[in-house]
């Protein structure tokens, strides 16, 4: 039998850190199970900048993929190894909900779990990524509140 893997989107919410802990329990109840906590920074190939804001694009990328890290990603990851779990952590760029959905599929997920209410408000949840993930999803999807 092969490891079970529970992939849980975090975007630094107290409602990102309960979908965490859920997840935390449930691979324990499991048994042999990992989980991969992935932070997406949103971003679209389809923006249009200013040739200055292009000249900055790298530098503020940068930027973004530390602060995920520091801020969100790497507690978080501590956190669950400290709980006894093992865990990796992932930071991308793209749509939230088409990379959670594209890293559960590479990591043979049996569920993705993700809070409720973001860091970006409950407009976000209808019709918006979470609405987007529950309809597209290839796995189960578990919404913690």
């Amino acid at each position: 039998m092969t490891k079970s893997t529970i992939v849980v989107g975090l975007d630094g919410s107290e409602a990102g850190a309960r979908a965490l802990a859920f997840a935390q329990s449930q691979a324990k109840q499991i048994g042999d199970c990992s989980i991969t906590v992935c932070f997406v920074i949103e971003w679209s190939p389809f923006t249009f900048q200013t040739k200055e804001e292009n000249e900055q694009r790298h530098k503020r990328r940068e930027q973004e993929l530390q602060r995920a890290h520091d801020v969100v990603l790497d507690p978080a990851v501590a956190e669950a190894k400290a709980a006894g779990v093992e865990v990796e952590g992932l930071v991308r760029h793209g749509d939230v909900a088409d990379i959670l959905e594209a890293v559960a599929k590479k990591r043979g997920a049996v569920q993705i779990v993700v809070g409720r209410v973001g860091e970006r408000g409950l407009k976000r949840l209808f019709g918006g990524v979470t609405g987007r993930l529950v309809a597209g999803s290839s796995v189960p999807v578990t919404i913690i509140p």
